[in-house]
This record gives structure tokens, sequence and C-alpha cells, in this order.
């Protein structure tokens, strides 16, 4: 009613001239004065976006190539020598293979290209993988720990022993558990991530006085990396069924390892993929957490709430992401190391992030059967063990801005395509 009035009071000569226009002239002038505002809106949004992902490109995380000393690792040896060896490499050839198979989709097909799941088999039960910083101090402890429950839960790879952990069958009955693989024993892969103290030769001689030759393998980084490109670096060199990394410097109970092994089985799909993470979350009105800091239990619920809006629904309900002591599964290795680039402290989230980003597969009933499929990696939160321990190199609120500034730069860099599971 308003616009008829509106139209009646034009001065007479406008109105004949809106009467002797034809209309799709008028809706034309019409649709041009509501539009153009819209347009131009959308072009400052469309100029901004396309800045932002020049930025991004710009200061999103590049790890830099592998140099070929950080493919050997040295081990104790009866004789006393550390001559360096090749280390297997499960990575180097799914590489190659993944790279062979997006030469021969055609452009049209180029996205999304399917990701490739496939692995070398293993050969003995769990990897574990320590990264270490100059811990020459701290990691002799967590070792003797280590190696104290391995030998008895799991025995060193002669393939006599049985492994005495939880195996539930939860797959497919033409995919075996490690069990029925008749797989055990264990390896120890400690990542110097380019120490200048003597973690190194501290490492070693613990090996050399156990005996653990070729089962404690110590790879040297040339140049530091940082913690997730420590544990990525390991990841793509273990040779278990089972893959864990963990702290150097003790905080969690490897008598926990049974439990994340339980939980990952509770979890794992009709590929045998499956993740667990150790998770303090419990802990938190505990004692060892009540006597930090008032500052540094701010900064971890403001970075728990920054977490919680930025990442994707799975990985936002995840109640500790940061705790190192994860567990996966051989089979699910592939859908997330290579597509790894942080290798600062927020690392652990994009491996969750790419775990719950994994491509669909079989959903298993409680007989074996498939009765659908289901996208992603399930990821089991599992309540262990902890304690404060001093030492640490993290600096609160350096590095607490840095990781709320890393994960807003990850996130985005995955949602606009900078980074993606493609490799050309």
């Amino acid at each position: 009613m308003d616009l008829a009035n509106a139209l009646l009071e034009l001065p007479a000569p406008l109105w004949a001239w809106v009467r002797a226009t034809p209309v799709y002239i008028l809706l034309g002038l019409f649709l041009a004065l509501v539009l153009y505002p819209l347009l131009r809106l959308l072009g400052v949004a469309t100029n901004l976006i396309a800045k932002l992902f020049v930025l991004l490109h710009l200061v999103a995380p590049k790890p830099r190539p592998v140099l070929p000393s950080e493919k050997t690792y040295i081990t104790s040896s009866p004789s006393g020598k550390t001559t360096p060896r090749p280390l297997p490499c499960w990575y180097d050839r799914w590489l190659a293979e993944r790279r062979l198979s997006e030469q021969r989709v055609r452009p049209e097909q180029a996205f999304p290209t399917p990701d490739v799941g496939s692995i070398e088999p293993a050969e003995l039960l769990l990897s574990v993988v320590f990264p270490a910083y100059n811990e020459q101090d701290r990691v002799i402890p967590t070792l003797e720990e280590a190696v104290e429950y391995l030998d008895k839960h799991f025995g060193r790879s002669t393939g006599a022993k049985n492994p005495d952990v939880p195996v539930k069958k939860r797959h497919a009955p033409n995919v075996a558990d490690p069990k029925e693989k008749g797989l055990s024993g264990y390896e120890i892969i400690v990542v110097d991530d380019g120490s200048r103290d003597k973690t190194v030769d501290v490492v070693l001689d613990f090996a050399q006085k156990n005996g653990l030759h070729d089962v404690l393998r110590v790879v040297s980084l040339a140049k530091n990396r940082g913690k997730g490109g420590s544990v990525t670096h390991g990841l793509r060199h273990v040779r278990g069924e089972y893959a864990l990394f963990a702290d150097a410097d003790g905080a969690s109970r490897f008598s926990d390892v049974a439990k994340l092994i339980e939980g990952v089985e509770e979890v794992v799909d009709g590929s045998r993929r499956g993740v667990a993470i150790g998770s303090r979350a419990h802990l938190v009105g505990s004692e060892a957490v009540v006597k930090r800091s008032a500052l540094r239990n701010f900064l971890m619920r403001s970075f728990h709430l920054v977490l919680t809006i930025l990442t994707p629904p799975a990985t936002s309900r995840i109640r500790d992401t940061q705790c190192g002591f994860k567990l996966f599964t051989r089979a699910s290795l592939p859908h997330i190391v290579p597509y790894m680039h942080t290798e600062g402290w927020i690392f652990d989230i994009e491996m969750l992030m790419l775990a719950e980003s994994a491509p669909a597969t079989p959903v298993l009933g409680s007989d074996g059967t498939v009765i659908g499929t289901s996208p992603g990696i399930k990821v089991a939160e599992v309540p262990i063990q902890w304690h404060e321990v001093g030492g640490s190199k993290l600096n609160v609120i350096q590095d607490s801005i840095k990781m709320a500034i890393g994960l807003a730069v990850l996130r985005a860099s995955w949602m606009m395509g900078v980074y993606r599971r493609r490799l050309t």
C-alpha cells in the first residue's frame, strides 16, 4: 500500500514516463537498484577471500623435505658399533603409489581424488615413537618403564611370545586381527629432534646395557622440526600393527598402553582403522591441576573454547586433544600421516581432524557383517594416569597465543583448499 501511495505521489511527467515505459525495462531498473549493492558486497567479499587465500599460502606451515641422513637409524650391537642403517619406510612406498595413481587420473576427474589406504603388512605388534629434544635428564626413566612393561606384555620380536594384551575382534571376517596374524614383539623409535645435549648418547648407552639391539632405534633429525614433525617422521617408519607415540618425559604411565589398545579395538572399523588417545580430562579437579597457576588454567580453558569453535564436530567434542599418548592402528596411518603439515604444538589437532575427515569405510554389526558405511576414523578417548613433570619446554603465554593462531591458520587452510588430500 505504501508503494502504491508513493507511485501516485510521483510528479506528473515522471508518472507519465513510468506508464509509457515497457514493463521489462522497469523491472530491469528495479533489479539493478536492488542487486547493485549486493553485487558490490559480493565483489568485496570475493576480493577479501582471494587475499586470504594468498595470505594462507604464505603463512601456512610447509614441512621441509626429509634429508638423506634422516632416513637412517643407529642402534646398539653386541660389538658396540653403531653404524647407520637404512630406516624401513612404509611412507615412501605409499607416496610413490599415490603419485602414480594421481598421474593416471584425467583432469576432469581430478577432484576429488580417492584417498589411498594401502600400507605394507606389519612385522611386529607394537611400535613406540618417542620424540626427544634435549631429554638427556628425563628420557632414561621413561625408557626403563617402557621396556619393563613391553618386555613383560609383548616380548621382543622373536615370534616366540604371544602378546598379553586385550585384542577384541570387531572387524570383517576377511581381515585378520593381530593375534591371528601371529604378531608379537615391539620396537622403540627415539626421534632426536636436533638435540644439543647428549640425548642420543644416553639412549644408545641404555640400549647397549639392556641388550635392545635393533629393538631400540635412534633417528636423528639434522635440523629441529618441532614435536609434531618428530612424531610424524617417526610414524612414517613404524613396523607395528599398532603405533603409539608418547612423550619422553614420562608424564603418562606406560601401563596404560593396554587401555589404549582395548579402546581402539572398541572403535575399529571394517578396514581396521581406529585411534585411541590418552585423556587427562578426568583430572581437571585433581590436585595436580589445581596446583597449576591460575593463568595456566585460564589459558587452558580459553584454548579449549577456541578449539570447540574452530574444529569440526567430532574433534571439538574431544575433551583433551593435547595429551602426548596416542595410539593408531596400522590401517589408519595412511589416512593421517601423509597429510600432516603442522610440526608445532597443535599437530595433535591436525591428526584428529584428518581422522575425522578420512573417507568412508564399512560399518560392521556385532556378527562381523557389513551393515552400512560411515565416514571418518573413530577416536576413542581413554582416561589415563598422568602426573606433572618438571622441565617442560612449553612457554605458557607465548605458546598458547601461537597455538591459537596456528589453529586458526590450520582450520582455514583445510577449509579453503590450501591443504588437501591430494599431492599433485
